[in-house]
């Protein structure tokens, strides 16, 4: 007794000519079933390859496409001719042209005459399956599906909707419960033939050919009445994505696929020439007698697709952009936001580098440039001083600049004569400490030598945007670690913030601050103010500024240090 063979071939015809006669000389029958989409010269040349076999033959041809009963078809075609022709077979493995054997064939026959009454086929109900992908079950079963998925997908979805209204459904025959499970199967002689030959097998066909993927489900299903012996997975390995797209097998693969210890793999690429070398040489013919485990190899795929579709923190790949909540966290590190402190305060940034010792930018959202820190024209990733680049896309920038500065922290200016588009994105962002002085960007106005007439019209301005910015930062769906003082309660004592934003950040050492950076002169501000209100402008952001008083800025000096005995 032996194990015949069911290929079904479509295209890189040279490989399936390959493992076809792998199996042939290996004593193995082999029935080739052909797609009928393949040119005549072109199947007439594979046919005449392997005229020397006495135990290859083909099968009728049939027209076969993804998702359809034309595969079923093609698969009882070929089965019938096998069992037709080969009265030693014991056990029928389906294949297809890109399947390739992993250990020796001998030791796969010696395998199945050890269960010669033992089916191996993936057969579970719809409620025991996590893997059906398309949001289709048990309704693959009770709606029809006549138009292709893959060529006619407006109108396979519209008849899914038409029939979900009027709720129409099929009626399953009777005595059949609906299974699921992978198309590559293993089954003796009895069972198959006895599906095959079954009296109902015209009403069975009928039904399954208004399925939605017959492929999975006909065998599967049909083998629950002919059979009690059954083993619920198949003999080949195959992996499939997080979109139910079979994964590749490669050369790079080769010492994977060796360690799953299963018989057959696929889908292998018709280049991977290390493969075919490695698994269909002579050399390949140990013997190991260890069981199919392709569960050694599942914690890899697991990670390659948690790496694909979860990916790393803040980058940007091509497997998920641009799909919106695919990202993983918007930013790859934390990073600070400073409103108000350049404005209010002199040299900030340099301050704030000797204190914390990260990299402080001026305001990368500037309107005019990018002011990188000390100056720079271009920074890390390639990224330009240009706004209008910049302007392109500004998320982009903000998370490749984190990206590429990853174990340094950032920290960069920002305000409301700056570009507007990042503030859902920084606020919604939970790497980002938002620290905000409202109302400082009254100072720049308040020191320059304007008209007051353009200065009001600017402060309205400014004021407005910054309002909106501030609501924004409040909102429910802000993420961020954000604090917002006015400036008149933030140049009452302004250690007291300063020392809460460098303790966040991670001051180089846990002393308090002893150096305070230094203020820009305010005297008459709280007059300037009054001035613009006397215009009808009122300046609500910068908090509670006494009029005719200006406000008295005492930094803080550090204590002496003292010895207590």
């Amino acid at each position: 007794m032996t194990l015949g063979i069911v290929m079904l071939v479509h295209d890189a015809l040279d490989r399936a000519e390959q493992i076809a006669r792998h199996w042939a000389t290996n004593g193995c029958p082999v029935v080739i079933h052909v797609d009928k989409r393949v040119k005549r010269p072109i199947y007439s040349g594979f046919v005449n390859s392997l005229n020397d076999l006495d135990n290859v033959m083909f099968c009728g041809r049939h027209r076969c496409e993804w998702g359809t009963w034309s595969l079923v078809a093609a698969s009882q075609t070929a089965s019938e001719m096998m069992l037709r022709n080969f009265d030693d077979v014991r056990h029928v493995f389906l294949a297809s042209g890109s399947c390739l054997p992993l250990r020796p064939i001998e030791e796969m026959v010696e395998y199945l005459a050890d269960r010669p009454l033992t089916n191996f086929i993936e057969s579970v109900t719809t409620e025991d399956v996590p893997w059906t992908v398309g949001g289709l079950d048990h309704e693959r079963f009770t709606l029809r599906f006549p138009f292709s998925w893959k060529r006619q997908r407006h109108l396979f979805d519209a008849y899914v909707k038409l029939q979900r209204r009027v709720r129409l459904k099929r009626k399953v025959p009777d005595g059949i419960v609906p299974h699921l499970g992978s198309q590559w199967w293993c089954l003796t002689r009895q069972t198959l033939s006895a599906i095959l030959e079954d009296p109902e097998r015209e009403n069975y066909d009928r039904y399954f050919k208004k399925v939605w993927i017959p492929d999975e489900s006909y065998y599967q299903t049909l083998v629950r009445l002919y059979s009690t012996n059954i083993e619920s997975r198949s003999l080949t390995l195959s992996k499939f994505d997080f979109q139910g797209k079979p994964h590749i097998f490669y050369d790079d693969h080769l010492q994977l696929l060796r360690r799953s210890d299963c018989f057959v793999a696929r889908k292998i690429w018709p280049r991977a020439d290390k493969l075919y070398t490695s698994f269909l040489s002579d050399a390949a013919k140990l013997m190991t007698g260890a069981e199919p485990n392709p569960g050694k190899i599942d914690r890899i795929f697991s990670k390659a697709v948690e790496r694909r579709t979860k990916g790393r923190s803040g980058l940007y790949m091509q497997s998920r952009f641009p799909n919106e909540g695919w990202e993983n966290g918007t930013t790859c590190a934390q990073y600070s936001v400073f409103e108000g402190f350049s404005e209010l305060f002199e040299d900030f940034d340099q301050w704030l580098n000797r204190m914390v010792g990260a990299r402080v930018h001026g305001h990368l959202f500037g309107p005019d440039k990018v002011a990188f820190a000390n100056g720079q024209a271009v920074f890390s990733g390639a990224l330009y001083e240009s706004a209008a680049v910049r302007d392109y896309n500004p998320k982009a920038f903000l998370t490749n600049l984190i990206w590429n500065t990853r174990g340094e922290r950032q920290c960069f200016q920002f305000g409301p004569r700056d570009t507007q588009d990042l503030s859902w994105f920084m606020a919604k962002d939970p790497n980002a400490q938002i620290s905000v002085i409202s109302g400082a960007w009254a100072v720049p106005l308040f020191h320059s030598n304007k008209n007051f007439s353009d200065i009001r019209r600017e402060a309205a301005r400014l004021q407005k945007i910054e309002a909106e910015h501030l609501s924004v930062l409040r909102s429910n769906y802000s993420k961020a670690r954000v604090r917002i003082w006015t400036m008149a309660e933030f140049i009452e004592n302004p250690m007291e913030p300063l020392q809460t934003i460098v303790d966040e950040i991670g001051a180089r050492s846990a002393h308090r601050l002893a150096e305070a950076p230094k203020m820009v002169p305010l005297e008459g501000f709280g007059q300037f103010l009054q001035n613009l209100k006397n215009q009808g402008m009122h300046p609500h952001l910068m908090g509670d500024f006494p009029t005719g008083s200006d406000p008295v800025y005492n930094p803080r000096k550090a204590r002496k240090p003292y010895l207590v005995k």
